[in-house]
């Protein structure tokens, strides 16, 4: 790791220990040692520090340096590498590093030790918490044990590093801003110190305790120049695949972005808008063209997929798959609320501060209209209903082309019917036979169908009458839960 001398001098400016910073001189027990892990890591994801650290060869009262005796990573337990027998003996979510590092002469000692992450880090199965300059048993501090489980289960993705240890000027070479400028109408400034004032309020980049930078995966997800240059990040790149039928079996095109979703966001509507079907509709004397599909169901339907993704979940990113008779967008992560209530519960966003900026970059709501305006413009377009579909780590959005109203199967018209009424409600509205015709596109002379489909739906309990008393020409529906 480069720069330890600078991370020593700036901790050793601590007047104190803190519960994520300890000093030592020569005392290296390792059943101590991997307590002190265990506690720090804790310490530092109640304190919400990106890591905590140990520094062996300072002077416990004067933070002096005085040098230590020792190599960290040529010490044993046993004939066990130290390193190694920690390992064993640590919950798998500690994450930590052994290293040495040369100053006044002297060698100094350093672990560096990572935030807890999704639970408590653990030495043979126990937690630890510093409490003054003690380590302590977590569970004798029910609250200290309380607010850590708290801190831990509210700790995002976005605040973690993407790529540290960079100095200014690094750190900005690796991030488009000039977007940023632009889409807020801001003038840029004419120095990296402007930019980084900037970058640095927003959580793009951070000050690490060594007094460089480092880039938030926030920051490379949204402003990345090249999405490939943060290994963590770069499987959330989103992919697209155009098939030539309505099956997987044969692939016309298959790409996959490499820019921060702030950069690449209107180029990737533009590229899906341009590979799903058109036709010629002639205006008066114009000809005009139509797409398949709203392109306002398409830009949401994407952007919620980009937003509401889970990032914990590895090895996969968002995907948008082009069929013949529809559209899939795949996104890792199930929705945290019921898709039944899209419509009108509350928005609820797993990624607050990237849903937060990105509505700054009007790149989407957080108002919770977003479903609304599919529904909507897939209804003016008369289309089937759009599919939501919750697998065990993935949700999966599918619009569908236009489609006969005698060839749609009866489980989409009741989820039409469903969704219409849902609509309508939120509206200050209700379903009437005429309300849903005129959303399938259909004539007077189907009332009769359109009346059966209420029917279904009625007693599939998904819509109910307003007024039971009222008579069947005048009879108008609501969705099950108003």
């Amino acid at each position: 790791m480069e720069n330890l001398d600078k991370l020593v001098r700036r901790l050793c400016q601590y007047p104190n220990e803190t519960p994520w910073l300890e000093f030592k001189h020569n005392n290296y027990i390792p059943d101590m040692i991997g307590q002190d892990i265990s506690a720090l890591a804790n310490g530092a994801a109640m304190h919400e520090k990106n890591c905590a650290y140990m520094l062996w060869g300072i002077d416990d009262g004067t933070h002096k340096i005085v040098g230590t005796d020792y190599d960290l990573q040529k010490l044993k337990k046993g004939k066990q590498e130290l390193e190694n027998w920690l390992r064993s003996l640590l919950s798998r979510n500690a994450e930590f590093e052994f290293h040495t590092v040369k100053m006044d002469n002297k060698q100094v000692g350093v672990l560096i030790i990572y935030r807890a992450v999704n639970q408590t880090v653990m030495f043979e199965k126990t937690d630890y918490i510093r409490v003054g300059s003690y380590t302590k048993k977590l569970n004798e501090y029910p609250a200290l044990q309380a607010k850590l489980w708290d801190k831990i289960r509210n700790s995002k993705f976005e605040d973690r590093y993407a790529k540290s240890d960079l100095d200014m000027d690094s750190a900005l070479r690796f991030l488009d801003y000039s977007a940023y400028f632009d889409i807020n109408h801001i003038p840029q400034p004419s120095d990296n110190k402007g930019i980084a004032h900037y970058m640095l309020e927003e959580g793009v980049i951070e000050e690490q305790d060594n007094g460089l930078y480092a880039i938030t995966n926030m920051g490379a997800i949204l402003f990345s120049k090249h999405l490939s240059d943060f290994q963590r990040i770069s499987r959330k790149a989103i992919r697209v695949v155009q098939y030539e039928g309505n099956n997987k079996m044969s692939t016309l095109k298959d790409f996959t972005g490499d820019k921060g979703y702030v950069l690449g966001f209107e180029g990737l509507i533009q590229f899906i808008d341009a590979l799903i079907p058109t036709q010629e509709v002639i205006n008066g004397a114009l000809r005009e063209k139509k797409s398949a599909y709203p392109i306002i169901a398409i830009r949401e339907a994407v952007a919620n997929a980009l937003i509401h993704q889970d990032f914990t979940i590895t090895g996969t990113g968002p995907v948008v798959e082009i069929f013949k008779n529809r559209i899939e967008i795949t996104n890792s992560g199930t929705p945290l609320v019921d898709v039944w209530r899209i419509i009108d519960n509350p928005p609820k966003s797993r990624n607050e501060k990237l849903a937060a900026l990105m509505r700054r970059l009007r790149m989407c709501e957080e108002l919770g209209t977003g479903w609304d305006k599919i529904v909507i413009s897939c209804e003016l377009f008369q289309l089937p209903a759009p599919k939501i579909e919750v697998f065990e780590d993935s949700t999966r959005v599918t619009l569908y082309s236009e489609m006969p109203f005698s060839n749609i199967p009866p489980e989409d018209k009741l989820r039409a019917c469903y969704l219409h009424a849902c609509i309508k409600h939120v509206q200050g509205e209700q379903v009437t036979n005429s309300s849903l015709r005129e959303r399938f596109g259909l004539p007077t002379s189907s009332s009769g169908s359109v009346s059966r489909l209420i029917r279904d739906a009625v007693e599939c309990k998904i819509i109910k009458p307003l007024d039971p008393t009222t008579a069947p020409r005048y009879m108008k529906y609501i969705p099950i839960w108003a």
